[in-house]
């Protein structure tokens, strides 16, 4: 039998590191995944945003086109076609805005988001982004 000589006073160490270490890892591993759910959530709502603005400067006022030959979006149809590609994503929206002028269309987008990791802090559930987005209508004229 082998016996290791020493004075015993290493006893502990490990778990005393163990200990300490685990709540740090687990904060970081926390930033990571939330933190890329943060910049996804970002991204996806800027993406929203543009598409309807987009669909909403695709409505022109076809009769005041043919009159002065200039573009003009047509507001009302512009509010709808906006609002209605945003009604396509339901599920993850949690507030839109679509407005819309005779020279160009606004649309504000909110997304709420759940924190997987770091969400069992209190007070850190869930976090809101934010995204808003404009179009004109643009002719080969204008490019």
């Amino acid at each position: 039998m082998i016996r290791l000589e020493g004075t015993g006073r290493d006893r502990g160490t490990i778990a005393m590191y163990v200990v300490l270490f685990t709540p740090a890892v687990f904060l970081l591993a926390g930033l990571l995944v939330d933190g890329g759910l943060a910049i996804h959530a970002r991204q996806r709502a800027a993406d929203m945003a543009e598409q309807a603005a987009r669909a909403g400067a695709n409505e022109i006022d076809t009769d005041a086109l043919r009159r002065t030959g200039e573009p003009v979006v047509d507001p009302a149809r512009a509010r709808v076609a906006a609002c209605d590609l945003l009604a396509g994503y339901d599920d993850e929206i949690t507030g839109s805005r679509c407005e819309a002028d005779e020279e160009r269309v606004d649309v504000t987008v909110r997304l709420t988001v759940r924190l997987q990791l770091l969400g069992i802090v209190p007070g850190f559930s869930e976090f809101t982004m934010t995204s808003a987005a404009s179009a004109t209508p643009v002719t080969d004229d204008d490019q």
